[in-house]
């Protein structure tokens, strides 16, 4: 059995000045203030002019600091390299499966169109059967008589 305050567990309801409820987990460490809005910016100085605006600005070069020399990550790079490898492999391997793909396919379609083209064409018994009637003639001459 629980035997302390359930009240002292419940946040305090604390009050601005205008009646407006907060709740706060803490006491305030100061009293709260209420929000100002920030001071409108200054009415901005007028352009000097063309002439005065595209004069250099005068100042002294400022020494550029020297590089420090870093250890060359040959690791990473080896990791980024394998990483790069596997990744075109993969690619490579997605592109040849799917041009074996489509030329089975267009494999297929030019077979079975040749089928369909037999079957039109050949009149189904083979052969030239079923083109009507040809009129054949033989003429045999024998040489030895």
């Amino acid at each position: 059995m629980n035997t302390t305050n359930p009240q002292a567990y419940a946040a305090p309801v604390l009050y601005t000045p205008d009646g407006t409820p907060y709740y706060a987990t803490a006491p305030a460490a100061a009293p709260l203030a209420l929000y100002q809005p920030p001071a409108p910016l200054p009415v901005p100085l007028q352009h000097p002019g063309p002439a005065l605006a595209y004069l250099p600005a005068q100042h002294t070069p400022v020494p550029l600091p020297t590089p420090v020399p870093v250890r060359d990550p040959w690791p990473a790079r080896l990791l980024a390299g394998g990483i790069g490898v596997g990744a075109g492999g993969l690619g490579l391997g997605f592109l040849l499966q799917t041009l074996a793909a489509a030329t089975t396919g267009l494999g297929l379609l030019v077979a079975a169109l040749g089928v369909l083209y037999l079957l039109k064409n050949s009149g189904g018994a083979g052969g030239r059967a079923g083109q009507g009637a040809v009129n054949v003639s033989v003429n045999v001459t024998n040489r030895n008589r």
